[in-house]
Formats: structure tokens, sequence, C-alpha cells
């Protein structure tokens, strides 16, 4: 389970976690609160479904939203600067995308999907994913993948690398 790793991880070097889901719909938030003592290291989250969520919210500047969009490099960093802000988290971990079936556009296929992590003293990443499966998959794996870059994140805050 990762979702412990990532837990005995935040645990170890004394960091609170929070998320901003989108595309996810809280299954972020759902397989971190799996884990008994989460509360130890997970502050919380936001579902920013809406972009007038993500705008009010979280944050997003409009200037994103009605440029580049919700689903977006630019959105997904902002929605973690936004969460980490908004709930006085050390790291912060955004989803944002299309699971499908519906909601592509020219250049925004089905299954893409952007993760965003910050740390709030000037670490930021984003990933870019194109998923293949259906919506309940499309989730699945971009929530897996969401919990890969935050363990990356803590291996390598706890090796010093």
């Amino acid at each position: 389970m990762l979702e412990k790793t990532v837990g005995e991880k935040l645990m170890k070097l004394g960091l609170k976690l929070a998320s901003a889901e989108s595309c996810t719909g809280g299954l972020v938030g759902d397989r971190v609160t799996n884990v008994p003592g989460s509360s130890e290291y997970y502050l919380g989250g936001v579902i920013s479904y809406d972009n007038s969520v993500k705008q009010n919210i979280l944050q997003v500047p409009a200037e994103v939203l009605t440029t580049v969009g919700a689903v977006s490099e630019q959105c997904a960093v902002a929605m973690a600067h936004g969460a980490l802000k908004l709930v006085g988290a050390d790291l912060a971990v955004s989803t944002t995308g299309i699971a499908g079936p519906g909601g592509a556009t020219p250049g925004k296929p089905v299954g893409l999907v952007y993760i965003g992590l910050v740390d709030g003293k000037g670490f930021e990443r984003c990933e870019r994913y194109i998923w293949a499966g259906d919506r309940e998959t499309n989730k699945a794996l971009s929530v897996e993948a969401a919990l890969k870059m935050i363990d990356q994140y803590l291996s390598e805050k706890i090796t010093g690398s």
C-alpha cells in the first residue's frame, strides 16, 4: 500500500499533507485516510470539480482558467499552491484532468491528467499523463501516480538527494 509508505515518510519527516482534487473527486484523500493514524499527517483537501471552486477557494488565477484551462500544468500547480496555503500544510498534491468518457476538446483527449506537487519552499513539480482506461481506471491511475509523486519527493528528502 503506497499510501501507508507515504504516511510513514510524512511522519518521519514531520510533514503535513494537503490535496486539491478535480478529476479524482477526493480519491487521493480517500486513499491517504485509509491508513490508521493518517490524521497525524493529512490535514485535508478540496474537491474543486468546478472552475469557480478552483478560482474562489484555491485561488487559481482567472487568467489561467481562461487562457490554458483547468486541465493544464499551470492550473495543477496553482491548485496545489492554493491547497497548501488554505490548510497550512507543508506539501500539497493536486489532480486535474479529463477522466472520460466525455469532456475531450481539441488537444485535450480523454485520459489527459496533470498532477501537481508543491512544498511552499520553491519546489514545484507537475507531471502529465494520458491514460487509456475507462473513467474509474483513469481516476485510479491518477491517484496512484499522485501517491508515487509524493513518495518520490519524500524519498529524496529522506536521502538528501
